[in-house]
């Protein structure tokens, strides 16, 4: 699984929504604001920006943009730590601050049917887009997943 394949389940509205959720403020303290504004094309990154160049991310996330969806990827984390530190505590998941180490090992807490579980504590406390984008990130890079997380509900939409 890739990320833009993450961002592309979540179909266009979700993708535009999780554009609109980032953080200029979190850009800058996580030293992530010049890597997105050179990979966005815009010689000053900011709201209105993001919003208009949204439709041209999309159509090159469509294409596999890797490079795009990492660093899109990174500015969506961030901009919900929150949301992620509760997440991971709900697991058990060690970590710091909503960062955990690289070679963590987390078979023993990610578990079958970890992802519903999450999915259901979650939903209503914050954007589905946002959770189900954190909660299939989170299987990629953890627990090597290769197919999408998508609750049933959410595959009715």
């Amino acid at each position: 699984m890739q990320t833009s394949q993450i961002f592309q389940a979540l179909g266009q509205d979700g993708f535009a929504g999780l554009v609109r959720s980032i953080s200029i403020g979190k850009l800058r303290t996580y030293q992530l604001y010049e890597a997105l504004k050179a990979r966005a094309h815009l010689p000053k990154l900011n709201v209105e920006g993001l919003r208009r160049v949204t439709p041209r991310f999309w159509e090159r996330i469509g294409q596999g943009d890797e490079a795009l969806a990492a660093d899109l990827a990174q500015a969506v984390l961030v901009s919900h730590l929150d949301m992620i530190i509760d997440v991971l505590d709900f697991l058990g998941v060690p970590h710091r601050d909503g960062f955990f180490e690289k070679d963590l090992d987390a078979s023993a807490w990610l578990n079958e049917g970890w992802q519903q579980r999450a999915f259901e504590k979650f939903r209503s406390k914050y954007p589905r887009p946002a959770l189900l984008f954190y909660l299939n990130h989170l299987a990629m890079e953890l627990a090597k997943a290769e197919e999408l997380f998508l609750p049933a509900e959410a595959e009715q939409k």
